[in-house]
């Protein structure tokens, strides 16, 4: 259809000049002209790009160097028809030699082979260029951007050379933007997977208090108004001084009074929510009366000097308050409520009075068997030591296999051996000891003994004028707890000398709770090892230097003060390995050198870590979780899962010290209806 409408415009165009020169007569273009301004001449008329166009279709004029003229080599004469720019119409004739070798002819048939060859090429490239990642939409997107790219803007074909390089950075393109398209899908599968770990760690048991609806959540500032005012008092008290050293007795009486008023508003609150319906007046009151306060009274060194003042004084003001708390938290914890001091003594009354000192139960040979399972606990607390052995057995699988030494002093001796003879577990073997009996134990053996006799032990615990109870602050001040007196804190490095015919022993004291089976620990292979304890270091945490003083030459050339430590309070003993190894002696080495207290301070576990050094078999942590009697943060799921907890520390579970959350754990192996705990009110 375009190629007859062509055909048709070139003969209207033909027959309208032929007939203009009938008529008019025109001038026929003479031969002075050259043929190169003719057929520019010729280009400019609108008929001749017509004719161009038409001849595109059967002959094209195409510009590429390096092709001659026409195939046939022949000089041709071209006649042309043209209207020059005056209207007239004018007729001339150019050689095909004179036209420049970038011209050539194209044959028809030559053209459709081009043309069917580009589109071979076109839909070639377009089947190359495929993806798994794309969908249909976007092939067919595809596909008609490269077919798009395929002609030039006149809608001619391009070269073939091109085609295929522009087919080939399509293609190029299509595959770059695939791998991008794939590489974000594989980061954020990744990302989605290291969310769904990070998530699986999170621990979801620990449910805090905060909720959206309490009036202090409102707004995620709602203390500005309080800080606000009490950053106001502080100014206020700093220009108030120095208004009273300028003698500006109204300044300083408005400043007093307005500070009077302010700390009234504040009174006990901790949100903005909590504060008087008046604070936000008389903030605004004393903003201005701070402003004249200013405008009065600023000086930049008095002011320095006087905050300056105020920094120190309230610190020295918490450095006494923290001092204060920690005598106050250290009494309380060596202070035996009254229903626990009530226990012993109704015990004690009944034992007595039913004349039960001379009754024995026992099977010795139990007590000396090497094939059950043995458990020491040296305490002076029956209610603890109760809490333990209920726990203890609950959860064992043959409580008839167990066996329990209990050590007391001579004051609870009788009030623990009650106890126990009316309210023993059945099938549970009990065994209870007076540590006076220990005929052994004596000054001239134990070193810690001995020095606790020492004059200057008994200055140092008793004498309140000595320079030590001013100075020590707040670290010594535990080592005024009266059971760093008492040899049941020492015995455990005795054990041998108290169980001469046992093997093994396992080690328990009375602020732990059992939770699991505790017999899979006789069958663990020490190898070789005297101590088989849980390691508490944590990074820097815990370690040797913390308990021992490196500074001292003894201790620095034999010990690693980066050597991990352990804890006391539920540790496997293997006491043939202990003889061999005569660990006491070592014990007693280390004791007779820390007398003047200078390589560690007081307690069990100094000595207990420079004694099994390099000897103790680290268990797995789930045996052992200790800070429930200090630390409120620990991970409730690993207490939960835990073989035995520690309340190490003062918050310990029979006080009001103790942490809240952590006391049911000991509480729920309390028997409350025991007439001995009704009659004392001892309750949960």
């Amino acid at each position: 259809m375009e190629f007859s409408s062509r055909r048709f415009s070139s003969f209207v165009c033909i027959s309208v000049v032929i007939f203009h020169l009938v008529l008019v007569r025109a001038n026929v273009l003479d031969g002075s002209r050259t043929p190169r301004k003719v057929l520019q001449n010729w280009l400019q008329s609108e008929c001749a790009r017509n004719r161009i166009r038409k001849d595109q279709s059967d002959r094209t004029y195409t510009s590429n160097a390096g092709f001659g003229n026409h195939q046939d080599g022949k000089d041709i004469t071209i006649v042309v028809t043209y209207s020059d720019p005056s209207g007239d119409v004018r007729l001339g004739t150019v050689r095909s030699k004179d036209l420049s070798a970038s011209w050539h002819w194209v044959d028809p048939n030559e053209r459709q082979d081009q043309l069917k060859s580009s589109q071979r090429l076109e839909d070639s490239s377009q089947s190359r260029v495929r993806f798994e990642d794309f969908d249909r939409d976007s092939l067919i997107e595809l596909r008609s951007r490269v077919s798009v790219v395929m002609q030039d803007p006149q809608g001619s074909p391009l070269d073939p050379v091109k085609l295929q390089r522009l087919a080939l950075r399509q293609e190029r393109k299509d595959r770059r933007t695939a791998d991008l398209l794939r590489e974000d899908k594989e980061n954020n599968g990744q990302a989605e997977a290291a969310a769904i770990e990070r998530s699986k760690e999170l621990d979801t048991t620990a449910k805090g208090s905060y909720s959206i609806w309490r009036r202090e959540h409102e707004n995620p500032n709602s203390d500005y108004t309080l800080k606000l005012m009490k950053d106001q008092i502080i100014m206020a008290k700093t220009y108030a001084s120095i208004a009273r050293s300028m003698n500006e007795s109204y300044l300083y009486k408005s400043l007093i009074n307005h500070f009077r008023q302010n700390r009234r508003a504040i009174g006990e609150a901790n949100t903005d929510s909590e504060l008087h319906s008046s604070a936000l007046e008389r903030a605004k009151a004393m903003g201005c009366i701070l402003s004249k306060a200013k405008d009065k009274l600023y000086e930049g060194i008095k002011l320095i000097r006087k905050l300056r003042a105020m920094v120190q004084s309230t610190e020295n003001t918490v450095d006494a308050l923290k001092k204060k708390s920690a005598f106050l938290t250290q009494q309380a914890a060596k202070t035996v409520p009254k229903p626990l001091n009530c226990l012993p003594l109704v015990l004690t009354t009944d034992y007595f009075q039913q004349g039960l000192q001379k009754r024995v139960v026992l099977n010795k040979n139990v007590l000396d068997d090497p094939s059950l399972y043995h458990y020491a606990i040296f305490s002076d607390n029956v209610l603890a030591t109760s809490v333990v052995v209920n726990s203890t057995v609950l959860h064992a699988s043959e409580p008839e296999k167990h066996v329990f030494h209990v050590v007391t002093d001579k004051l609870n001796f009788a009030a623990m051996k009650m106890w126990f003879l009316v309210n023993s577990p059945e099938n549970v073997t009990i065994q209870v000891k007076n540590i006076d009996d220990f005929k052994w134990l004596n000054s001239s053996y134990c070193s810690v003994l001995r020095q606790l006799e020492s004059a200057r032990m008994k200055e140092y615990y008793f004498k309140t004028s000595h320079p030590s109870t001013v100075s020590d602050g707040l670290e010594n001040l535990k080592y005024r707890n009266p059971k760093y007196l008492s040899m049941l804190n020492h015995l455990r490095f005795y054990l041998p000398e108290v169980y001469p015919k046992l093997e093994k022993i396992l080690f328990l004291d009375d602020d732990i709770v059992v939770q699991k089976d505790l017999t899979p620990l006789w069958s663990i292979d020490m190898q070789g090892m005297v101590n088989a304890a849980v390691e508490t270091c944590k990074e820097s945490f815990h370690r040797f230097d913390k308990y021992l003083n490196f500074s001292h030459p003894k201790i620095s050339e034999n010990f690693d003060p980066n050597a991990c430590g352990w804890a006391f309070g539920m540790n496997m003993f293997d006491l043939k390995e202990w003889r061999k190894r005569n660990m006491t002696g070592i014990y007693h080495y280390w004791q007779d050198m820390n007398e003047d207290r200078t390589l560690w301070k007081l307690g069990s576990l100094p000595p207990g870590l420079i004694t099994f050094y390099n000897l103790t078999y680290p268990l797995d942590r789930g045996w052992h979780v200790l800070g429930l009697g200090y630390d409120a943060q620990l991970n409730q799921t690993e207490i939960d899962n835990a073989a035995v907890v520690h309340y190490n520390g003062n918050y310990k579970p029979w006080l009001e010290l103790a942490i809240t959350k952590y006391k049911p754990y000991w509480s729920r192996y309390v028997m409350p209806d025991n007439p001995y705990l009704r009659l004392c009110r001892i309750s949960q």
